[in-house]
């Protein structure tokens, strides 16, 4: 039996079919599931509007549960890994793009890449960027960008880095969801799981956000928002590279301060 949130993601979508287009999945992929998966959550909310809290309670508790005593920058710093997790998981649709076009910035580094996030939103469309994201991660063969942190540090796919980061993500309670092909070292999961130790979602005491940062996003993150700066097929893409790559500075330099 589905649980209420899916049952409400599905509704809201316009039926399991049209879930399934939206996500670029097929339709007994969605069938199939009892849940929404961890690692589709983000993506069902900006497709659908279902907030993530509905869709996966277990993982984001109310905001009036978990989050009530979180500080609002805080908050804020959630959000940025948020809309980062979303947008490195899958192209984003009509939907999403129209919302990124009307993000709103200020002089800072950050305000200055929702500006220019939002100038790339409004020169394109969901079709457009969903070929831009085929050339740029996936590819016939393999995309320019290998957003993996086992790739960025040793050259290689499935190397020790991920084997660190699964036992990190165990003590955290977070396990791979069925049908995902993905290792969990990719820059979207880890985006994510920094939003929820923000949100203080998991409750695990000894392993923070700063430890986190430092142990799986620190080492390589920055370079492969670099890349995606000035990467072959991006455009759109980046945009979305600046906003990365200016927010790891900001939590190196942020982190680096004493506690």
């Amino acid at each position: 039996m589905r649980e209420a949130g899916l049952r409400q993601a599905i509704e809201a979508a316009g039926g399991v079919r049209a879930l399934a287009r939206q996500l670029g999945v097929s339709q007994p992929t969605v069938s199939g599931w009892r849940r929404v998966p961890a690692d589709r959550v983000l993506a069902v909310e900006s497709l659908t509007g279902v907030d993530r809290a509905v869709l996966r309670p277990d993982i984001y508790p109310p905001q009036d549960a978990a989050a009530a005593d979180v500080d609002p920058i805080d908050m804020a710093r959630a959000e940025e890994y948020a809309l980062l997790a979303a947008l490195l998981w899958r192209a984003p649709g009509q939907d999403l793009l129209d919302r990124l076009a009307r993000l709103r910035g200020d002089g800072s580094e950050i305000g200055m890449a929702h500006l220019a996030l939002a100038d790339a939103a409004t020169g394109t469309d969901a079709e457009a960027v969903s070929r831009e994201f085929f050339d740029l991660f996936i590819g016939l063969g393999r995309g320019e960008i290998l957003p993996y942190a086992s790739y960025y540090l040793t050259g290689f796919l499935h190397e020790r880095p991920l084997a660190v980061l699964r036992g990190d993500l165990a003590r955290l309670g977070i396990e791979r969801a069925e049908r995902v092909a993905e290792p969990e070292d990719h820059i979207a999961i880890l985006c994510e799981t920094m939003a929820g130790l923000i949100r203080c979602d998991f409750g695990v005491a000894g392993l923070g956000e700063r430890e986190f940062f430092a142990r799986h996003m620190e080492p390589w993150a920055g370079r492969l928002f670099a890349d995606l700066e000035t990467s072959r097929a991006g455009r759109f893409y980046r945009a979305v590279g600046t906003l990365g790559r200016a927010m790891m500075e900001i939590e190196a330099e942020a982190f680096a301060l004493p506690a």
